[in-house]
């Protein structure tokens, strides 16, 4: 198992007991993993593809869209520590969710705005948080949100190479595009 560069465990666990993993697709990778190592709570980040069809997918194979795999980031919290609204807050704020198949000048399905969930909870926040943004956005003159919002289980998660995970650390002038998008998330009832 291949140690995570950031934190004191592996890229695909064990973790410590209680974490959860919510899949999460902002378009490319490198950047938006960097984002949730800034994340308190956040005990492991990977990268990967997900949401698509055939086997062992590689990055030139995803890139071409033949298998309809999304850019994703593996985001393993411990709730304990950072809450889920909290999560997708980061997400949601952090990147375009009404560009479809693109972020900037990124375009293709690979970089499609996706989340995955594996609990109802998640679900749940999922959902309402889509829902609370997409008013602010559209409020604001934005297209309406594109974001692929499914179950995790219906898909299988494909690590990426190894030249992919923690990207920016190994080159920290590489390419990121993520920033602040000046739209914030508002609170949602967590009830």
């Amino acid at each position: 198992m291949t140690q995570h560069l950031i934190f004191p465990t592996t890229l695909e666990g064990p973790w410590p007991d209680g974490t959860e993993v919510i899949y999460l697709g902002m378009g490319c990778f490198w950047g938006a993993e960097k984002k949730f190592w800034q994340l308190p709570g956040v005990v492991s980040t990977s990268v990967g593809y997900m949401g698509g069809h055939g086997i062992d997918p590689t990055y030139p194979v995803v890139c071409s869209g033949v298998t309809g795999h999304a850019e994703i980031v593996l985001v393993a919290y411990d709730p304990a520590q950072v809450g889920i609204y909290d999560v997708l807050k980061m997400f949601w704020e952090n990147h375009d969710p009404t560009q479809g198949n693109r972020q900037g000048g990124d375009v293709g399905t690979q970089y499609r705005s996706a989340v995955y969930w594996t609990t109802p909870a998640q679900e749940a926040m999922v959902r309402q948080t889509a829902a609370a943004y997409g008013e602010v956005l559209v409020s604001k003159g934005f297209d309406p949100i594109t974001t692929e919002l499914a179950d995790a289980h219906q898909f299988k998660y494909w690590l990426a190479e190894d030249y992919h995970q923690q990207y920016l650390i190994k080159n920290p002038n590489g390419y990121d595009c993520h920033a602040h998008t000046g739209i914030d998330l508002p609170p949602v009832d967590v009830a």
